[in-house]
């Protein structure tokens, strides 16, 4: 999210590895280390499969499984979805391993590689959410302890926060070291006596907060939305200084808060120049952080297959879904 949650949610970390997980045509995950899985559904009148990145954090997830099933089931298109990581995603546009990231945070340096340079990538507009990232703790905690709420007061509860992994410092929850983030330098910058430690997923901090908010532990960390998990738990914000234009280019010196995200679709060039009548849904493509909110939550806490989710919710709405068909 993820600068971020779940943008720059965070500075996605690069790696060689990545690069010649491309090379050796996705042979590693994105998500992680093993194999990536990648499955196939539908088949008929696109003359090519619709190569979808799935970045990890399910909000993504239901946003590219609502449109693969519209895709499927309205289109004829077979759709691939693959497990990536942000940036490994964005490699694959040139390879042509991935046609689109169906949703995007921020990545001014990665729209100037691949879009302004490579010219692998093309821009196709926002997809309707709004994001973002942004430091958090649990309820209970800002009802007992109001003041905890302003990044001034955070030294003076550092202590409560302190555990094994933190080194007797505060510690600082993030998630999926992939995800754009500036806690380390904001810590740091800030003068916080904290320690910033990873969760290592969206699912680690949901239940890091769920446990924080049940037992009254103290918690405080990365989060963002939109987010299904707010609905069941309503994060409360730590505010830091005011973010304006700038104040976090330099991700080093950086002492301010993340912006807000206008959340955009990403496709590639060959996608974007085919005749495929996907084109057309995913430039059409547009909900709100209400309706991926409700397709997360289906996934996510009802434990249906997100192909279900999605279905679920196309059923529901089809005058939104006849929207994105226009022009197909």
């Amino acid at each position: 999210m993820g600068s971020g949650i779940r943008g720059r949610r965070v500075s996605r970390r690069w790696s060689a590895v990545f690069a010649m997980a491309l090379a050796t045509g996705f042979a590693l995950s994105g998500c992680g280390g093993s194999d990536i899985k990648s499955s196939s559904s539908g088949g008929g009148d696109c003359t090519e499969p619709l190569e979808m990145a799935v970045n990890p954090w399910v909000g993504y997830e239901a946003s590219a499984h609502v449109v693969g099933y519209v895709a499927k089931t309205k289109l004829g298109c077979t759709v691939d979805y693959k497990n990536l990581k942000e940036e490994v995603s964005w490699q694959g546009f040139g390879s042509g391993d991935v046609d689109v990231v169906i949703e995007n945070w921020g990545h001014d340096d990665l729209k100037k590689k691949y879009i302004e340079g490579a010219q692998t990538a093309v821009d196709f507009g926002p997809n309707g959410n709004i994001g973002h990232i942004g430091w958090y703790v649990p309820p209970w905690l800002a009802k007992a302890h109001p003041d905890i709420t302003n990044w001034k007061n955070l030294n003076k509860y550092a202590k409560n926060f302190e555990t094994s992994e933190s080194g007797g410092q505060g510690q600082f929850l993030d998630g999926d070291p992939s995800y754009v983030t500036n806690d380390e330098s904001l810590v740091k910058n800030l003068n916080l006596d904290f320690k910033v430690v990873y969760a290592g997923s969206e699912q680690g901090l949901i239940q890091a907060y769920k446990t924080a908010e049940d037992k009254h532990q103290w918690r405080i960390g990365y989060w963002y939305y939109p987010q299904w998990f707010n609905l069941q738990v309503p994060m409360q914000v730590v505010h830091l200084p005011k973010w304006t234009p700038g104040c976090d280019t330099d991700t080093e010196t950086v002492a301010c808060d993340y912006p807000t995200y206008h959340l955009d679709k990403i496709v590639s060039k060959k996608f974007a120049d085919s005749d495929s009548p996907a084109v057309a849904l995913v430039k059409n493509f547009k909900w709100t952080n209400d309706d991926q909110n409700v397709v997360a939550r289906y996934i996510a806490e009802d434990k249906m297959t997100a192909d279900e989710a999605a279905q679920k919710w196309v059923e529901a709405n089809q005058d939104k879904v006849n929207e994105w068909l226009q022009g197909t």
